[in-house]
């Protein structure tokens, strides 16, 4: 099994759903990552998504926003946020790491050079919010090929011919999105959550992982009662915010915050 399988069937076999951070690569400076992923991997994170910056994060709020416009402006660039991903495996960081992306600068890279690349540093697996599935099958066929996953999206307005449509292409993991709106931190989870998730998983055994809103322990835990993980991604980068002189302690400070939360009620 690939990193991503491998984990989840060990958290499954722990009683444990996967705490997920989100990372926006070259924030709050060049070369953070280095320093965040390893800190927050022995703080109890299981999996991370990292994000690419760019220009039109359509599916992103304004704290993502924010990161995505100080990343650029430190000059990180995708082939950078590869090359960081290849220092940190060979640094020995074990966690899944995902590469999250706009389908544009995939393009502009050149997809065959992007997935042997990725591949080649220890990607596991691609993101891409505005890659519809009629436009997916290229990409998910050469992801197999290069033994990566390709991360579909279902949403709570997705009929259920389309999410299996979407499972039929989906690996690695489902990112059930738990809002219609865009990332951000949210006070509460919607009350309709249990009953959309039961539909993915009515159409699928691909584990399923709930981001958009995540913020507290007790929305890591309430999502661990009926999903296979949790993303936080803002209420995240809000903290690191708060602390950009000591970003790691303020990441770990958080990520452990949530990991009791992880165990499935």
């Amino acid at each position: 099994m690939g990193r991503i399988a491998d984990t989840f069937a060990r958290l499954r076999a722990e009683g444990r759903a996967a705490l997920m951070p989100y990372l926006m690569s070259g924030y709050p400076t060049r070369g953070a990552l280095l320093d965040l992923v390893p800190a927050l991997e022995a703080a109890g994170a299981d999996l991370f998504e990292i994000g690419i910056p760019f220009s039109d994060p359509l599916a992103d709020g304004a704290t993502i926003q924010r990161a995505a416009e100080r990343a650029l402006a430190n000059g990180q660039r995708l082939p950078d946020t590869i090359a960081e991903i290849a220092r940190l495996r060979a640094a020995g960081v074990r966690a899944p790491l995902v590469l999250m992306g706009y389908v544009n600068p995939f393009l502009q890279y050149g997809i065959d050079r992007l997935l042997a690349d990725v591949a080649a540093a220890g990607i596991d697996g691609l993101i891409i919010p505005d890659l519809p599935p009629e436009e997916a099958g290229e990409i998910q066929r050469a992801c197999a090929a290069h033994g990566l996953d390709l991360i579909m999206f279902v949403a709570p307005t997705t009929p259920d011919e389309r999410i299996s449509e979407i499972a039929a292409l989906a690996s690695g993991f489902i990112y059930c999105v738990s809002l219609t709106g865009v990332t951000g931190a949210r006070r509460s989870l919607w009350s309709g959550l249990p009953e959309f998730l039961g539909r993915v998983r009515a159409r699928s055994s691909v584990p399923l992982v709930v981001g958009f809103g995540i913020s507290t322990a007790g929305h890591v835990a309430e999502v661990a009662r009926h999903a296979d993980g949790a993303i936080v991604a803002s209420a995240l980068i809000s903290a690191i915010d708060q602390s950009p002189d000591d970003a790691v302690a303020a990441a770990v400070a958080f990520v452990r915050g949530l990991a009791p939360g992880t165990a499935v009620v």
